[in-house]
Parts: C-alpha cells; structure tokens; sequence
C-alpha cells in the first residue's frame, strides 16, 4: 500500500509535464507565424512631393474704431453751453461744449492792468534814460554811475513788461480751455454732464466721447505658430453676426512685432474703410486668414502620421523595409498636415501607418 501511494503522486506529475511541453511546443509556431506576418505586412505607400497650399485659418477679432478721444476739462469751471448730444457728427474743430469761469475772467482783467501800469513805469524810465544820455553829450555833465543806473532800471522795467504780458498771454490760453472743440471729425457717442454742472480735470468721466468710424481697425491676435505666414498687406475676409448676408475685406496695415505674454500671440492690425453705416465700431469679426508660405513643403495625410511613444513620425518604405523619419507638424489642411523632416520629393511613405508596425518590416 505504501508503494502504491509513492507511485501514484509520480504518474501525475509526470503526465503534467507532458502536458506542458506539448503546450510551449504548440505556441511556438504561432509567434513564428505573427511575426512573420508583422515582417511582411502588405501595406499602401503614396507617393510625397513638395505643394505651396494657402491654408485658411478662422479666428475672432474686434472693430475698432480709427480714433476715440474722451473729452475732459482742463479747468475747473461750469458747464454753461452744450451744442451737442450723443449721434452728432461733428467736424474737426466745431464747438462742441462752452465752460465758464468767472474767476478767470477777473484774473485776465488783472494781468491786462498790470500790462499798462508796468508800460508806463517803462515810458517813463525810457523818457528819462533818453535825456540823461542826451545830457552826457556834454562831457562830465553826468557822472558814469548815474548812468549805469537809468541804463539797468530801463532794462528792468522793460523786462516787466515782458513778463506782464506773458502772464497775460498765459491767462488767456488758460480761459481758450473753456471753449470745448472736436478734435477731428466723427460722432459724439457718450455725453456725460448737464448745463450748469461744476467739472475739473479730476473728474474721472468724460464730458463727452467722440468716434472717428469711418475707418476702422480690426484686431486680430495670431497664434504663435501662424505669425510667419501672415505679412502686411494681405487680405483678409470677415463678416459680422449682426450682418450675417454681407462679406468685407480688409487688409492688413501693421502688427506689434512681439507676443503677448499671456496669449502667446502677436497682434495684428487691418485697416478697413466703412461705408456701411450698420457696421460699427466693437463689433466682433469673424474673420478668415490664408496661410501661404514662401516656399513649398510637404502634405501629408493624417493617417500616415504616427505619434506616439517613439516620438512623431512617418513611415518611409526605404528599399522594401520599413525606416521611420522623425517630422515636425505644421499647418493643418482638411485631412492633410504639414510636416518638416528629412524627406524628398517622390518619396513613399506609409498611408495608414501605426506603432505597430515596427522598424525594419519588410514591405510587399
């Protein structure tokens, strides 16, 4: 009995590790024939060459007006004539709000009096500097400090009287500040004060906001990667949601030269002449923009762009076998993208390529 338990537990283990060595041998055929499939894929390869496409980019920008000036007082005074109110065009120049200032007016009166009294006392030194020198024709008849001293009160008084009448001068450039004029031709679009209302160049609201529309800016902010295929001097298409039927072209003037920290983007600016008195200035554009490069590069489809765990790649079939080309993404173009890497004209890269297929795969 003893025997018989010994013999029982070895037939087991033995049959077991038949079993076992049946199974690996079964297995390894059929990793020979996955990898032998993976070594001969049958793959699609397309030809590449070199196109210079204009990619359209869509992006939101702003109308602004050309010119927007908010009017303030320089003076403090009060509001005694408004000529205008807000949808007034305007004309460079008109009067668009008169102030008052009474104690400016007594100031003009005093330095106008003080003109005369110092023009006086200058006349009268004048008068007696001329007979003094007159009476020194006489040799000794006036002594040499006498004369130094009418000579020195004259050219004091005199320059009195220059300085009363630049303090006059001044005063009355101060008092031309109560009269408000537009600054250029456009509409007056906010008025913020009412006759007889006491104003100051503290006040932090306008008296009145004037807009220059006839011409307007549309600001844009291009993404970083897009700055080098836009220039001045290109055109660019946009419509508003407010005038969905209607198309405007508008071309671009000037752009800032650096990006915007947050943004990552740099700011473009396109000069537009409006016409249409519906489309004004804030409104939102939804604006198109073609990307053209200075020279041609390569198209790809996006199936054949492969990016994963190695990197981004394409597929090159390079004498029947597989090599991969490390590329850089561009521009994208409906189903296609542009890539940069070391490829050439007449290249065959892998259509539908994916991680899976490895390098070195010999391609049918």
């Amino acid at each position: 009995m003893k025997l018989k338990s010994i013999i029982l537990p070895a037939v087991a283990l033995l049959l077991s590790a038949c079993d076992q060595n049946i199974k690996e041998n079964n297995t390894v055929p059929q990793e020979k024939t996955k990898v032998t499939k993976m070594a001969t894929m049958p793959l699609t390869t397309i030809a590449i060459a070199r196109i210079n496409p204009a990619v359209p980019l869509q992006l939101a920008g702003e109308l602004r007006p050309d010119q927007e000036t908010a009017l303030f007082a320089k003076i403090q005074s009060y509001v005694k004539v408004i000529h205008v109110d807000i949808g007034s065009k305007v004309s460079k120049g008109q009067i668009l709000m008169t102030l008052e200032a009474p104690e400016l007016q007594a100031q003009i009166v005093n330095a106008k009096a003080k003109i005369h009294a110092q023009e006086a006392i200058y006349i009268a030194t004048k008068a007696n500097y001329d007979r003094m020198y007159r009476a020194n024709e006489t040799k000794g008849a006036i002594a040499r400090d006498a004369l130094d001293q009418i000579t020195a009160q004259k050219l004091s008084d005199e320059a009195k009287v220059k300085s009363a009448r630049a303090a006059y001068t001044e005063i009355q450039d101060i008092n031309q500040y109560l009269i408000i004029r537009a600054p250029f031709s456009g509409v007056i679009t906010a008025r913020n004060t009412d006759i007889g209302a006491y104003v100051g160049p503290m006040g932090g609201t306008p008296l009145l906001v004037i807009q220059n529309s006839s011409k307007l800016r549309l600001n844009l902010s291009i993404p970083e990667a897009n700055v080098p295929y836009i220039a001045v001097g290109d055109t660019i298409n946009f419509n508003v949601r407010a005038l969905p039927e209607k198309n405007f072209q508008a071309t671009i003037s000037r752009k800032s030269g650096a990006l915007d920290l947050k943004l990552r983007s740099e700011k473009f600016e396109a000069d537009f002449i409006n016409n249409d008195p519906d489309l004004k200035p804030f409104m939102v554009a939804e604006a198109k923009v073609l990307l053209k490069n200075n020279k041609a590069t390569f198209f790809i489809p996006r199936s054949a762009l492969v990016e994963g765990n190695m990197g981004i790649y394409v597929i090159k079939n390079d004498g029947g076998n597989a090599k991969f080309i490390p590329v850089k993404k561009g521009r994208a173009l409906n189903d296609k993208i542009e890539v940069f890497g070391a490829l050439a004209d007449g290249d065959h890269i892998i259509k539908m390529a994916n991680e899976e297929i490895t390098e070195g795969t010999t391609l049918k």
